[in-house]
């Protein structure tokens, strides 16, 4: 029990302690260090996205012999699609993106894009908790130890979310605690759906390879969409590609030597 609540938890962290960069940073995010969270977050959720739920969501289905891709190609076009919906009837920023004509204040930028970062959040908490509750209900293509390797790994693409939210807060007038307080908020609905997935999971295990590889192609989704597009733009783009291998790699090995 321990461990999965200490899974749910851990990339609400991530968020907290982006956000926790208004208290030692006396401007904006340095673009170097922007540029290699960008990729290396972007390599992670990636190499997440195959390992811990797209190859689990087929070994699930492998009852289905050749057509075991069903479900995660279900899963997968599913999760995209809905992030796109999601993406076009809500309104929100793109992380970096530039005021647009006729927004009345950054003030009012910064509140859209913490819109726009917890919108993006929901499908990785699902992805936290499916992972976490197919390890805890005893899934034997899933092990805890990849679980939790999962959450550090949404963690880590958290931390650039909390400081771009929380640094032009400050900007604006707000006070560091106020600013800390809001970047941080974009991460609650983490472990809010992370809960709820696990036990609506644990109704629904029979749908659980739709779940896994509906949540890889939601978070997919975010990185081509927001994550490799910031990282590929302005200067120091090969450091970006550079540190997405590294992330890629990286989280690749985890996976396999934990999970």
């Amino acid at each position: 029990m321990l461990k999965l609540v200490l899974g749910i938890l851990i990339p609400f962290f991530g968020t907290m302690l982006g956000a926790s960069m208004v208290f030692f940073m006396k401007k904006n995010i340095n673009e170097k260090l922007e540029k290699v969270l960008l990729g290396f977050a972007g390599g992670v959720m990636i190499a997440a996205s195959i390992w811990s739920l797209i190859l689990p969501s087929i070994e699930l289905s492998s009852n289905m012999g050749n057509l075991s891709f069903i479900p995660a190609l279900v899963g997968i076009v599913l999760g995209m699609l809905f992030l796109l919906l999601l993406d076009s009837i809500i309104p929100h920023l793109h992380i970096n993106s530039q005021n647009p004509e006729g927004m009345p204040s950054k003030l009012k930028r910064a509140t859209m894009l913490m819109l726009s970062v917890t919108l993006h959040n929901i499908p990785e908490g699902m992805a936290t908790g499916i992972v976490l509750a197919g390890a805890y209900f005893g899934s034997a293509e899933i092990s805890m130890s990849g679980a939790l390797v999962l959450a550090v790994g949404i963690a880590i693409q958290n931390f650039p979310e909390g400081a771009v939210i929380s640094m032009p807060l400050k900007g604006e007038g707000l006070t560091k605690s106020k600013s800390f307080l809001y970047g941080s908020a974009s991460g609650i609905v983490e472990p809010i759906f992370a809960t709820l997935t696990i036990l609506f999971t644990k109704l629904v295990t029979p749908i659980l390879p739709y779940l896994l590889s509906f949540s890889a192609g939601a978070m997919i989704y975010v990185v081509v969409e927001e994550l490799l597009p910031e990282s590929q733009t302005g200067n120091h783009t090969n450091m970006a590609t550079l540190s997405f291998m590294f992330g890629f790699v990286i989280m690749m090995v985890l996976d396999v030597a934990l999970g």
